[in-house]
């Protein structure tokens, strides 16, 4: 993608008319702004794509990001007598 020319912004009456274009635009030139004071920006899907990726969950982060050396047992949820955390007597 090309960035270095200076963005316009559209007009809704243009962008109406012109819808065609600035997809295209928005394909080669990069992001195309539509509307003055509410604000609207056409990118390509892809773009979309990789700015608004999902998080890890956070198991897989803490399963990624635990410390070296560390022996964490897992236990099975069907696993008898196990413990649950946060959960007292009265709660059950």
């Amino acid at each position: 993608m090309n960035r270095s020319k200076p963005h316009r912004t559209w007009t809704v009456a243009e962008a109406k008319a012109r819808l065609s274009e600035i997809l295209r635009l928005a394909e080669e030139e990069g992001p195309q702004r539509i509307g003055a004071r509410k604000s609207f920006v056409v990118v390509p899907a892809h773009v979309w794509d990789e700015q608004t990726r999902p998080a890890k969950p956070l198991g897989q982060w803490l399963v990624d990001n635990m410390p070296r050396g560390t022996n964490l047992r897992v236990p099975s949820r069907s696993e008898p007598g196990r413990e649950i955390p946060f959960v007292t007597e009265a709660d059950r």
